[in-house]
């Protein structure tokens, strides 16, 4: 019943992630594109009044007539909007999630004894560690002297973003690591508006409240962290889907897949920005579809082997033998706990993905998918929790190469 219970509460908490986020995510992206849009005023009296920019547009049958001001109008609105609660309960929901997920659930989705033998007190201490610590690293780099200079702290940012993925890499599951990462980039990111961007916008609604000066390196500040923000957003978006796509978690050099999917998001993200300002160099765009095209050919499987020059396959009764009565052994034996109907494995209450792995068609189906996650990324079983031996990945592999053959 428990199994019934969390997993109610993961579909809940992922819903409201995806709702939330949709509304940080979207309501950032448009006062990106309205900050690159805006135009000098056209009328000499709102220059006078401190309007820097503004813009005009028509949506949904209406017609929009943006302003920004320089630094604060003379007299504050009766009504102002802020926009700081998408970016809190998108950070709150993630981190049920993560917690819900992979710190509940360490022992299956964190721990790999494969990459590294801890204990599941100390994986959550690590993946806690890496989220706080890499906010505070990062957020001391960005106050120091080196922030100052655009280009030297965007090297830095890169080599610790770098640095983090690779160490993440090496204690977790792929799977785990990812997950980790994009919540390090996610806390960052919701640290920017807490910590730096709205007491910033506070201080100065307060100071133009009470007509003082408005200090500028508020916005200046604010400014900085914001362009950061939409930098870190399409990686952190493939980090929230990459646990479907075990080619690129469970590989050997999952940790450089990261990172060049990291790298293509946020040239895509460069480009668009440059387009909002008028005409963009295509070439962010171009690279990134580059690297994304390399990526895919690095990490390709070996072709398989073709079925008009490879013997067919015999089938044996044997669960040591070479055939498909063997494979469905292993299967049966290895995966079926999980992926069953009814599962059986403590957790689950429905079989992952929806894949059933017991009746010989089944397995005969599902040849591809059983062959690319148990042989080439090896990340099922998950956290090997049924032991599969590694003879018994090498007996799937055979069989899958030489033509995945069936007496069904």
């Amino acid at each position: 019943m428990t199994a019934y219970w969390v997993e109610w509460l993961n579909l809940l908490g992922r819903w409201l992630h995806f709702i939330v986020g949709i509304a940080w995510i979207g309501s950032s992206f448009y006062f990106v594109w309205l900050d690159n849009h805006l135009e000098a005023p056209a009328d000499d009296a709102d220059t006078k009044k401190g309007v820097g920019g503004e813009l005009w547009s028509v949506h949904g049958g209406g017609f929009y007539h943006a302003q920004k001001y320089r630094v604060a109008p003379e007299e504050l609105p009766a009504n102002l909007h802020w926009f700081k609660w998408e970016a809190y309960t998108t950070w709150l929901s993630g981190m049920f999630l993560l917690a819900l997920i992979y710190w509940y659930g360490a022992g299956v989705y964190l721990i790999d004894p494969a990459v590294a033998s801890l204990s599941e007190a100390a994986a959550v201490g690590i993946g806690v560690a890496t989220i706080i610590g890499g906010w505070v690293v990062y957020d001391l780099v960005c106050r120091s002297p080196l922030g100052r200079n655009t280009a030297v702290l965007g090297i830095i940012v890169f080599a610790l973003i770098v640095a983090a993925a690779w160490g993440l890499c090496q204690v977790f599951s792929g799977r785990g690591a990812y997950i980790h990462f994009g919540a390090l980039i996610g806390t960052i990111m919701v640290a920017n508006v807490f910590f730096i961007i709205i007491p910033g916008q506070k201080r100065m609604v307060a100071a133009a409240a009470a007509g003082a000066p408005v200090d500028p390196n508020d916005g200046i500040r604010a400014k900085q962290r914001s362009v950061h923000n939409t930098y870190f957003t399409l990686p952190l978006l493939f980090v929230m889907i990459s646990n479907h796509y075990a080619m690129t978690y469970g590989h050997a050099y999952n940790w450089l897949i990261l990172i060049a999917m990291s790298v293509a998001g946020a040239l895509i993200r460069v480009y668009f920005v440059a387009r909002h300002k008028g005409k963009a160099s295509p070439w962010p765009a171009i690279a990134a579809v580059l690297l994304l095209a390399g990526i895919a050919m690095a990490i390709a499987p070996a072709p398989r082997a073709s079925q008009a020059v490879t013997p067919p396959v015999t089938t044996t009764d044997a669960p040591t033998g070479e055939g498909f009565e063997a494979v469905v052994a292993i299967v049966r034996n290895r995966c079926a706990s999980c992926h069953a109907t009814e599962p059986t494995q403590p957790g689950f209450l429905s079989p992952p993905g929806g894949v059933v792995l017991h009746e010989k068609r089944d397995i005969a189906r599902q040849a591809d998918a059983i062959y690319q996650q148990s042989v080439v990324t090896q990340i099922m079983p998950i956290g090997n929790l049924t032991g599969m031996q590694e003879e018994e990945r090498a007996l799937i592999g055979r069989w899958f190469e030489a033509g995945a053959n069936s007496d069904e």
